[in-house]
């Protein structure tokens, strides 16, 4: 049986994948593009590949997939893999969640917070420049998370991790999500309409999954009902956020910055954000951490081995 890898992995897992099977493997952390995915198709039973890989309808039914029979996506996503071509032409696909996955990038959207909050990146780039001439009373004043409503949207793992670490730091939290989390009530944490929760976070963070539904969950009229002074951290997904709204709205001041890990046109990023000082830029690295990388190539690693024992696919997904 053949497998083709299209993208570097942690050593171990590759071992653990290659004493399975036959690898063919693209040693590089540079995105194929959907043709040469294509070409290496050829007599491959199972596809394992990061999310940043667009496996569309025309990948799926190309003439050299005709042997495959799993999708084996490395990260918690999916909505990269078309999963209705998928399932018409009688392919699985699985997913690789992993709890570590939920505690780093909750570590990172609070990263987000306070090198918005205390200017970080920009008083950074100020001392490279040869701009700072010492400690001075108003020179790159930030703010404290103490005190301050950090607003979350989307109560799942990442967002209850967010929560301890928000509470750790004497912050207000207050939430939405489709469903009421009694557990995380239970620690004083108030539920609100998504309306209220957006008019009254001085950080607004975003977790939830995307849909289509979704797409400009937050746009021109949620930054109009935003405060001045807030702050809006996307570590979810890129196109949770109207990117050209977000840049009108941080020119225009109608909040006070950005941090943003994920992108709506990724690996692009929108040219008006990257000319502003007042959003920090993160190349996607909510679960960039050795902890939780092992732990998805070890649920790949799993589901392969799910599917050459002929079991049930323990994370299938159609």
């Amino acid at each position: 049986m053949k497998v083709f890898i299209t993208s570097r992995v942690p050593k171990e897992i590759l071992q653990r994948i290659e004493n399975l099977c036959e690898v063919d493997y693209e040693d590089s952390n540079i995105p194929l593009k959907n043709d040469e995915i294509v070409e290496r198709l050829k007599g491959v039973e199972v596809l394992i590949c990061p999310l940043s890989d667009k496996i569309t309808r025309e990948v799926l039914e190309s003439e050299n997939a005709k042997n495959l029979k799993l999708v084996a996506n490395y990260g918690a996503g999916y909505d990269n893999v078309d999963i209705k071509a998928a399932r018409e032409n009688g392919i699985d696909v699985t997913n690789a969640p992993a709890p570590s996955s939920a505690v780093s990038t909750a570590e990172l959207s609070f990263a987000l917070m306070l090198a918005t909050a205390r200017k970080i990146v920009q008083g950074e780039k100020n001392l490279r420049e040869g701009k700072f001439f010492g400690w001075r009373p108003t020179y790159f004043l930030g703010e404290e998370l103490k005190g301050k409503t950090l607003g979350i949207i989307g109560m799942g793992n990442i967002g209850k991790n967010l929560v301890k670490r928000a509470l750790a730091f004497d912050m207000n939290v207050i939430y939405y999500s489709r469903n009421r989390k009694e557990d995380i009530e239970a620690l004083g944490i108030e539920y609100l309409s998504k309306d209220e929760v957006i008019k009254n976070s001085d950080f607004l963070s975003l977790h939830t999954a995307f849909s289509p539904e979704l797409k400009h969950m937050i746009g021109e009229r949620e930054f109009k009902m935003m405060k001045p002074t807030a702050h809006l951290i996307n570590a979810a997904r890129g196109p949770l956020v109207d990117e050209k709204a977000l840049a009108e709205a941080l020119k225009n001041k109608e909040i006070r910055s950005a941090a943003l890990d994920v992108y709506e046109f990724e690996p692009n990023v929108t040219e008006e954000l990257l000319e502003l000082d007042n959003v920090v830029l993160a190349p996607h690295l909510g679960n960039a951490t050795e902890e939780a990388r092992l732990e998805m190539g070890n649920a790949v690693a799993d589901n392969l081995e799910d599917y050459i024992a002929k079991r049930n696919l323990r994370n299938r997904v159609n």
